[in-house]
């Protein structure tokens, strides 16, 4: 233990012998007693010796000119730090009964006439010496202990944190685990659908209708696959800020309601009880984002609720917000799981069918989706097997009427270009466009399509952007350049759906930017928005 400082005592005298007589006599013993012998002249010195130390015990004359010791007595207890040090009173002269009672008022804690017997004063300032030492040494202890309490106490909390913090880490890992199995298992079930309907074709003997039943189930499982990468996809560009609104002012209600209809006539729908309840409310945001977020709240009931359950679709306006309500009766939400219903890679356990499918990520993608359109969202649930609710809030916008759409003559289609690398993509977008009757121009790479755009003047030109040779941005950079094929309307195809991407798409020149695997029927609007108003005969 680090020593601990010597105890001080103050002799308070002002006759010079007496002073001299008492701090001498207090000296022989100072080194066997451990202790520092101060001395002052008058109160007034006292005081200020006072300031500045500790004393075990003060000796205090009672008679001195101006600041008597009973007037220095009390002013020494008058400060805080000073009030409980032990006062002696030394006097030559007997004090009587008032006297006494004075001092002890004044804080006194004995009296000592001159003059003194050494053995008495050692006796009376050895009590007090070993009392200031044994608390300053609890003092120190005090001061040490509750350093080792603040440690320890910053030593738990960093404990409880890395704990928590690996806690978290390994649910996350869990997580991920059990999404990357999901995801081998969502991705192989399309895939031995498709090969072995593929192969199904290939054999010998199959009927007919086995064929078309075939091609539907490999159409059907294409577009399970492309919703798949879709959702992975959107979720990075989601959680990286690059996903690029195109956004408008529409009607909530009316988008709810075509994703409704769309369930229905698709019978996603059929073995449920589907309520609907949608007032208008205009807000400003993207169409195909916002279809997304309602889409993957309707999934996410319908995964979650038992054939036969009932859900509730509402839209309605509260106050500056135009709120959707999806609730349904399934199984619920346990309170652990309930805060982290939004977390990436986090999905509740159902004892469910799981011929629905999904990633589990679908929620992530919808407070994002949510956030990027300055609105939140939210989910409750009573608790397991009682159901869940989760809310929508975007801001409210003032109604708008949207302008009558440009009317366009429609009695030829455009003659297109199709600039494809890829031998079999290019082959069965050429059939199927021919197949909307469409008259169709391919080419293998970037050169090959500026010449078949050069000699043939088509009106619209699909265009993939990774070409061998020259890419896809320098051959619409080309076709700006040429005079002669300068007003060809250009589409972009390509893999690549970030921001950044649509970018230097629009800076190459094209008019639109579509993203792999297209949407036949998406395609179709694309063409025909893209279109001449008037065709060349």
């Amino acid at each position: 233990m680090p020593k601990l400082d010597k105890p001080k005592i103050l002799v308070v005298n002002d006759d010079a012998n007496s002073l001299f007589a008492l701090t001498s006599l207090l000296a022989q013993w100072a080194e066997e007693a451990s202790y520092e012998v101060l001395a002052a002249r008058s109160g007034q010195d006292a005081l200020r010796q006072v300031l500045m130390h500790d004393f075990a015990v003060i000796l205090l004359d009672v008679n001195m000119p101006g600041m008597d010791g009973f007037e220095t007595a009390e002013a020494i207890h008058a400060r805080a730090r000073s009030a409980d040090i032990p006062i002696i009173f030394i006097t030559a002269f007997l004090a009587d009964e008032l006297d006494r009672l004075k001092a002890y008022q004044h804080g006194a804690v004995d009296f000592l006439f001159t003059p003194v017997i050494p053995q008495v004063l050692y006796a009376k300032i050895s009590v007090f010496v070993a009392l200031a030492m044994k608390n300053e040494e609890l003092k120190k202890q005090a001061r040490q202990l509750s350093q080792r309490t603040t440690e320890l106490t910053a030593t738990n909390q960093r404990l409880t944190r890395e704990i928590e913090e690996r806690k978290s880490m390994e649910r996350q890992n869990h997580a991920k685990d059990e999404f990357l199995a999901m995801l081998g298992h969502e991705l192989r079930n399309p895939l031995s659908a498709i090969s072995s309907a593929a192969s199904l074709i290939g054999l010998p003997g199959v009927s007919e209708d086995g064929v078309q039943r075939a091609k539907k189930i490999i159409q059907r499982q294409s577009q399970h696959l492309g919703r798949i990468v879709d959702d992975l996809l959107d979720l990075s560009r989601a959680m990286s800020g690059k996903i690029l609104l195109n956004r408008a002012p529409l009607d909530l209600s009316a988008l709810v309601a075509q994703t409704l209809d769309t369930y229905r006539a698709t019978g996603r729908s059929a073995d449920y009880e589907l309520v609907q309840d949608l007032d208008a409310g205009w807000i400003f945001g993207d169409s195909t984002r916002l279809e997304q977020i309602a889409s993957n709240l309707l999934d996410n009931a319908l995964k979650y609720t038992p054939q036969g359950g009932r859900i509730e679709v509402r839209t309605w306006s509260d106050n500056d917000d135009v709120v959707l309500s999806v609730r349904d009766s399934g199984v619920g939400i346990s309170a652990e799981l309930l805060p982290h219903v939004f977390d990436v890679f986090v999905q509740g356990t159902s004892t469910l069918d799981r011929s629905q499918g999904g990633l589990g990520i679908g929620l992530s993608l919808v407070r994002r989706l949510a956030e990027l359109h300055g609105g939140s969202i939210e989910a409750e649930s009573p608790g397991p097997h009682r159901g869940s609710t989760f809310t929508l809030r975007l801001p409210l916008v003032e109604h708008q009427v949207a302008a009558p759409a440009r009317q366009r003559a429609q009695d030829n289609k455009p003659r297109l270009l199709l600039i494809e690398d890829n031998d079999d993509g290019r082959e069965m977008m050429t059939m199927m466009l021919g197949a909307y009757g469409y008259e169709v121009t391919a080419a293998a790479d970037g050169l090959l399509g500026l010449s078949a755009a050069q000699a043939g003047q088509p009106d619209l030109a699909l265009v993939d952007i990774g070409l061998p040779g020259i890419d896809g941005y320098e051959v619409a950079r080309r076709l700006r350049a040429d005079p002669a094929t300068r007003d060809i309307k250009l589409i972009a195809l390509t893999g690549y759906g970030l921001a950044e991407d649509l970018r230097r798409v629009m800076e190459a020149g094209f008019d639109r930017h579509l993203v792999k695997p297209v949407d036949i029927e998406q395609l179709m609007e694309v063409i025909g928005s893209c279109a001449p108003v008037a065709v060349r005969q």
